[in-house]
């Protein structure tokens, strides 16, 4: 069973195309034309055309693309300021809100055209944003699923919680979690497949694979291919083992 996997995008659509094109060429090297394309969340912030990003999955899913978009955080975080300006992510240290220049938050309302959203009233970047950005957008990021199991594969954001059956996962886990996750050496019934905790390249760990390659830092968006607990990172020679 083959899934290929994409990792943190960050408003890096040109990088979120190019591990598309990767995808592509394995497709056409390797078969399994139906195998699944699974995004591990943070489509937006940071990055320079989060609007672009949105509507490159979108528009892929509306033509019939096997691909699926899990929900991150920072889509969490873009939903909830688009609800209710003042609400403050759980997930969120104290002195941060999604509209400081560190989360992301500017950036992707900058690609809705607002200006300056970082440096402008609250309620006034709020109206504007709910006027800039497509009802269709908001849509989309509230229906996001959490996360996919497929075969020996489960993919999600940020990981989960060890030792908790699936069904009973907190939404802030799957979104959230690090140490407790990383550092649980534990099999966990499945390959563990997400992004949130930025690292240089693509890592499997044995129980776990993370793909966030740090594109909202200036590093790449992975592609990867998982075939039962293997994976291959894509580049353009190929696949390259991702060896525990």
């Amino acid at each position: 069973m083959q899934t290929y996997a994409v990792g943190d995008i960050h408003g890096q659509r040109a990088l979120l195309e190019q591990a598309h094109e990767l995808i592509a060429a394995d497709r056409a090297a390797n078969g399994e034309a139906d195998a699944p394309v699974v995004h591990v969340g943070d489509v937006v912030d940071r990055g320079p055309d989060s609007r672009g990003s949105i509507a490159f999955l979108m528009q892929g899913q509306a033509a019939g693309a096997p691909w699926l978009v899990l929900k991150g955080n920072h889509d969490r975080m873009f939903e909830g300021f688009l609800a209710d300006p003042w609400q403050r992510d759980p997930g969120l240290r104290a002195e941060l809100s999604w509209l400081h220049p560190r989360l992301g938050g500017p950036q992707t309302l900058e690609s809705y055209g607002l200006r300056k959203p970082a440096d402008r009233p609250v309620d006034q970047v709020h109206a504007e944003a709910l006027a800039a950005v497509p009802l269709a957008h908001r849509d989309w990021l509230a229906g996001l699923p959490l996360y996919h199991l497929r075969g020996q594969a489960l993919f999600v954001h940020a990981g989960i919680r060890p030792g908790v059956d699936l069904a009973a996962q907190r939404e802030h886990d799957l979104l959230w979690i690090r140490a407790d996750f990383l550092e649980d050496t534990r099999d966990h019934g499945a390959l563990v497949v997400h992004g949130h905790t930025a690292i240089d390249a693509a890592r499997h760990h044995g129980n776990r694979l993370n793909i966030d390659s740090s594109a909202g830092y200036g590093g790449p968006v992975s592609a990867v291919v998982i075939e039962g607990r293997a994976a291959w990172i894509l580049t353009p020679a190929g696949r390259v083992p991702l060896l525990p």
